[in-house]
């Protein structure tokens, strides 16, 4: 799992580490009952500070995606993926939504809509 932190982000820093943990899970880069890295290497790594990464992790424990071992750190839980890829894709439905309200508002076509995803998805 490699997390990157971008500066231009409107993300928080923990909100884009919760992300990026979430994505990964998805994908599967990281499996059921596997450990993520420890609070304080985490934060050593990302060059932040110990209490951004301990947020980070205390939100995806209370959204339900991971839990702690006392003295051990914190493994992903079993069976949590498909819930996660649905909270994604409930997110994007109401981007989306959003993008095609602005799009009618500025009097673009389906078809126009259509055409630029396809320009700015081939890129």
């Amino acid at each position: 799992m490699n997390i990157m932190i971008s500066n231009t982000s409107n993300l928080a820093i923990y909100e884009q580490i919760v992300e990026q943990i979430k994505d990964a899970i998805i994908k599967q880069e990281i499996k059921p009952d596997e450990p993520l890295p420890s609070i304080r290497s985490l934060a050593r790594d990302l060059q932040i500070s110990v209490i951004t990464t301990s947020r980070s992790y205390e939100e995806l424990e209370a959204e339900g995606l991971i839990y702690a071992l006392p003295g051990k750190g914190f493994y992903v839980k079993p069976y949590k993926r498909e819930l996660i890829k649905e909270k994604k894709l409930q997110l994007l439905e109401g981007q989306m939504s959003e993008l095609i309200r602005q799009c009618k508002s500025a009097n673009l076509s389906k078809e126009d809509m259509i055409t630029m995803i396809h320009l700015l998805y081939d890129n």
